[in-house]
């Protein structure tokens, strides 16, 4: 298989996996705020972040160290499997007791810790399935993760609709969730077993080592991951359940860039890490190549929901007191941009074995965003929690450029930016006819998609040259 043909399979797998992750917790957040109510979602995403912030500080330093080791290293591979597993399971148990003592002392009401205690223990299903999934990154074999998690997936948000109509509570959704990722890992280890030959032993200076080497990914992935969610923290802590369900429908919106961009990141990062051996031009191309995809997608996304975040709100929550958000929305929407320059400097880095500056920077954000948050959401609450969002982005965005600049190479931007503004300047002659002849919200979200479609479509086919092609061929035919 040639390289272009595996990183587009590995694109779009990772794209598939992250694309029905991302649309299955859409739609759960949807069917929890319709059935239950806002407070009942701030509840359930209170649940669902102290999960994501535990198991991504036990298991996704080890994933991001396993993946870049092991593509450089593939004969090593059965080492990482097993003894990586091990330490793996032993962090996964100390990240969950971790949690339960953070949430014992925190002074959230008896249900919402009972939900929290429940969520909790997915972390260590999904942190061995990290293992499992960083040497299918490694392969470049990304088809395996969208065939392990895909089915589990959907078949998991179907149960989790069909018990809440039957007015079961939100703790039941949280029992199925630690039920399917462990799901996951059964399937992943069934497939990796067929794959590799497994040597059943536990090398003691491996794990030693391991942990050395993984403690600056574990501070990068345990600062950033609290970055990310100490929104929704200093929220529940000086807001309410219903304030905090509010925010969360918002950044509910975001998940379909985020999901998208992040797998489109993972799929290039071994690549980005076989570039740094063929000289900085070849890093440089594939950063460029990945920020002007981002953009394609980033700009004309936020433009439609400056256009139309209101009626957006409307249609997917069906609840006017949600529309009070949309200036947190169009707010939060601007940290779109700036992701989607961060996330390739952030690979860049880590490739490059700067790893370093990507913990210096999930640092000083922490620290920015935790002191923004408690002055802003303490005087402003939901708005506040929007305006540290944008306070945060602007910190990462300008400490990772500034490492990539002054260590590696700088972007060509104006190569880098073209594509992206001709096809958002399209999208705002689109959205503004739209606006002038009022169609209903549904018809203006299919012609608005069409449109973008069409325009990348024709994008791509001049790129293939495809169009020069058949006008040769038309011209022949043609011809005197």
């Amino acid at each position: 298989m040639s390289e272009k043909r595996k990183l587009l399979l590995n694109s779009l797998s990772m794209v598939a996996n992250r694309l029905v992750q991302g649309v299955s917790t859409f739609i759960l957040t949807a069917a929890i705020a319709r059935n239950l109510g806002a407070g009942a979602l701030g509840e359930y995403l209170l649940s669902i972040s102290y999960y994501y912030i535990f198991v991504n500080i036990s298991s996704q330093g080890f994933k991001t160290l396993f993946t870049r080791e092991i593509a450089r290293e593939p004969e090593e591979t059965p080492v990482y499997l097993v003894s990586g597993t091990l330490l793996q399971f032993i962090f996964s148990v100390i990240a969950y007791v971790a949690l339960v003592v953070v949430v014992f002392l925190l002074p959230y009401n008896a249900d919402t810790s009972l939900l929290c205690y429940i969520t909790g223990l997915t972390v260590v299903p999904f942190a061995l399935s990290n293992i499992t999934e960083a040497i299918f990154q490694a392969q470049e074999k990304m088809h395996l993760i969208a065939i392990s998690t895909v089915p589990v997936y959907i078949l998991r948000l179907l149960v989790m609709l069909w018990i809440m109509q039957l007015d079961y509570g939100i703790e039941y959704v949280a029992g199925i969730l630690v039920i399917s990722e462990s799901l996951i890992l059964v399937i992943e280890w069934l497939i990796m077993i067929n794959i590799i030959k497994i040597k059943w032993q536990i090398k003691q200076d491996f794990i030693w080592n391991t942990i050395k080497a993984a403690r600056t990914f574990v501070a990068i992935e345990g600062i950033g991951i609290v970055a990310g969610k100490i929104d929704i923290l200093i929220l529940s802590l000086l807001g309410s359940e219903f304030l905090l369900g509010l925010y969360g429908i918002v950044t509910q919106l975001m998940q379909p860039f985020y999901i998208i961009s992040n797998s489109l990141a993972l799929a290039a990062f071994p690549r980005m890490s076989k570039a740094v051996y063929s000289g900085k031009e070849e890093q440089r191309q594939e950063a460029e190549n990945l920020i002007k995809l981002l953009l394609c997608m980033s700009l004309p996304f936020l433009m439609g929901l400056l256009f139309y975040g209101k009626e957006l709100l409307l249609f997917i929550y069906h609840n006017p007191s949600f529309t009070q958000a949309v200036v947190v929305l169009n707010l939060t929407a601007l940290t779109l941009i700036t992701s989607s320059f961060t996330r390739t400097f952030s690979y860049v880095l880590i490739a490059n074995g700067f790893e370093k500056f990507n913990l210096l920077e999930v640092t000083i954000t922490t620290i920015v965003g935790g002191f923004a948050g408690i002055v802003l959401i303490s005087e402003y609450k939901l708005l506040g929690a929007a305006l540290m969002g944008l306070a945060m982005s602007l910190t990462n965005f300008s400490i990772l450029m500034y490492a990539v600049y002054s260590r590696i190479f700088r972007l060509r931007l104006w190569p880098v930016i073209r594509l992206p503004l001709l096809i958002s300047s399209l999208m705002l002659i689109v959205f503004l006819i739209l606006q002038k002849i009022n169609l209903d919200f549904l018809l203006t979200l299919i012609v608005a998609t069409c449109s973008y479609s069409v325009f990348v479509g024709l994008v791509i086919a001049h790129k293939l040259s495809l169009f020069n092609s058949v006008w040769q061929k038309l011209s022949r035919n043609t011809g005197p």
